[in-house]
């Protein structure tokens, strides 16, 4: 972990208003070591440094996080989601290295804001008051456009850019994905795990594939210039819209089934379609995800056993990260909403052994100087790092976003 950016002055999320008055207090979890930081990267001063100057250096880009701090107490998660204010956790995001994330509000995962379900003003509310106090510091910066992130590590800020987990929310009018897209969307899933107008996800019994609709969705996608997120798919769908898409697609957190076999990771065939039409993976971290026969007892280690069976797959042009971390108890929140998430239908009858958390990429602030740390004391060329921590992104995003 990095020392913090020098352009971080402090501020924490929504200084601007007064506590107890204009919104409720929670007690929230550090950003900073709430956890042991990682013990198993053992470097050396050549090694450290490398990656210290890989990280301060480099174009770094996250595909995938959520980067809001969750109450200490899980508790109270439900009424803090309900509130509508999640705060941004600008202190860890100081000490990240990263140049760009892709953050995606949990108003656009899994219906958790409200028992009625992904309700399309919820998404917008949760949208605008994000970029309020975005607006209000100098660090963490709305971004929509490559000229953005490059122009973001020229002036050692960090480019946010607002995603959405799916489009559940559209409904059947593709209109809205304008709207979206005027808000500051730039990058949108078809479907989270369960079916929607556009196609079906990942915990469907059947895949009926892309619908009319969702062609049309997706279409107008392209047309807009937003980024397509097929991660929480049915194989079919996804497949469909790799194919539909006339610009390439991200699987912006996820891994292989061939290393781990559950319908959470995609097949080979359809990340080979994807990586074919130009599209890139980013590697999934949430805990219990991306596990490995080699490494059941999900950290580090496991993640990059995806990463180093995908690289013999698809070769590395062809991959990210997007560890899909957040400020707080992830597993936690998995627990208080294993319904929403999909946990069980994700996972089906593999065994596994269930951890606190995943060592080694547990927030938003360690993954990227244990990724290029990893890959630094792995052996990989200063070149081959560029490309996986955000040369890959960027040259897709180069292409997807007009």
């Amino acid at each position: 972990m990095l020392e913090p950016a020098k352009r971080y002055t402090g501020y924490t999320a929504y200084e601007y208003l007064e506590p107890g008055v204009d919104l409720k207090e929670f007690r929230y979890a550090k950003q900073i070591g709430r956890v042991p930081p990682y013990a198993g990267l053992e470097l050396s001063g050549v090694q450290r440094e490398r990656t210290e100057r890989l990280l301060r250096e480099e174009i770094v880009i996250s595909l995938h996080d959520h980067v809001q701090v969750f109450p200490e107490d899980m508790a109270q998660l439900r009424e803090h989601i309900r509130t509508g204010r999640e705060p941004t956790g600008y202190e860890g995001l100081a000490r990240s290295g990263m140049t760009a994330v892709f953050d995606n509000g949990m108003d656009g995962t899994c219906c958790i804001s409200s028992d009625a379900g992904w309700k399309y003003q919820d998404v917008l509310f949760d949208l605008g008051v994000r970029m309020a106090d975005l607006a209000h510091q100098d660090f963490v910066v709305k971004a929509g456009s490559v000229a953005d992130i490059r122009h973001a590590h020229e002036t050692g800020r960090l480019a946010h850019v607002f995603a959405l987990e799916a489009a559940t929310m559209i409904e059947n009018e593709v209109d809205r994905l304008d709207v979206l897209y005027g808000f500051g969307v730039r990058q949108i899933g078809i479907a989270y795990s369960e079916a929607n107008t556009l196609g079906s996800g990942l915990k469907e019994r059947g895949d009926g594939g892309l619908t009319y609709f969702g062609e049309r969705a997706v279409t107008r996608m392209n047309k807009l210039g937003l980024a397509i997120d097929i991660s929480h798919s049915g194989d079919r769908t996804a497949l469909d819209v790799v194919e539909h898409s006339t610009k390439p697609v991200f699987i912006t957190h996820c891994g292989s089934r061939e290393v781990w076999p559950t319908s959470r990771m995609k097949p080979d065939a359809l990340i080979k379609a994807c990586a074919e039409r130009g599209g890139v993976l980013g590697l999934e971290a949430a805990p219990h995800t991306t596990l490995s026969a080699a490494h059941p007892r999900h950290s580090i280690e496991s993640v990059m056993d995806h990463f180093t069976h995908l690289v013999d797959i698809i070769g590395i042009d062809h991959i990210a990260f997007g560890p899909d971390t957040l400020f707080g108890d992830h597993v936690g929140l998995h627990n208080a909403f294993a319904g929403n998430l999909s946990i069980a239908q994700a996972h089906g009858t593999v065994d596994f052994e269930k951890v606190e958390y995943v060592d080694g990429l547990e927030n938003p602030a360690e993954c990227f100087y244990n990724i290029i740390g990893w890959l630094v004391s792995h052996g990989y060329s200063d070149d081959e790092i560029r490309k996986v921590v955000g040369g890959n992104t960027l040259r897709v995003l180069e292409e997807v976003w007009v």
